[in-house]
């Protein structure tokens, strides 16, 4: 299921100095950690100047909908899903 979440999060990543991309590694919500073991699509969009990194990457149970505000360097978790939604 599906669930629709507001929340700042703290999320450990990688840059990747050849390829240039930013990988996410570790997800920090609600006081437990979540090691990402798939990263899948990544997009970008802009509100004004401000360019928003979407992510779409997954624990062992979970699925995350992940975005990063550039303009202030905060992560946001938008959406959760159970892996039985997939």
């Amino acid at each position: 299921m599906i669930q629709k979440i507001n929340a700042k999060i703290t999320v450990y990543v990688v840059f990747e100095h050849q390829t240039l991309k930013v990988i996410p590694k570790v997800v920090i919500w609600g006081g437990k950690v979540h090691t990402i073991v798939k990263v899948g699509l990544h997009h970008v969009f802009r509100r004004g100047r401000t360019a928003f990194h979407v992510f779409s990457v997954a624990s062992e149970t979970l699925f995350f909908r992940l975005v990063l505000d550039t303009d202030k360097l905060y992560w946001t978790l938008k959406e959760i899903a159970d892996a039985e939604s997939n």
